[in-house]
């Protein structure tokens, strides 16, 4: 099995993207939380019951648009 990951460039973005999924009706598996790696992460299931990460980690740099950089 595998999980989905949507990154974010902060916590702060993961708290109001998870928000706003939540007044969407969305199902939230995992509220966001520190990981022991050192980010920030929650989980959501789509329509079709795929698990999504979405997810800060300080260790990734994203340009404007959200690709990684480094």
């Amino acid at each position: 099995s595998f999980t989905l990951a949507y990154n974010t460039q902060s916590e702060k973005e993961v708290d109001q993207l998870i928000e706003r999924l939540r007044a969407r009706g969305v199902e939230i598996i995992k509220e966001p939380q520190k990981t022991n790696w050192g980010g920030y992460s929650s989980y959501v299931s789509d329509l079709d019951g795929n698990l999504w990460e979405i997810a800060f980690n300080p260790y990734l740099k994203l340009d404007k648009i959200g690709n990684v950089t480094k």
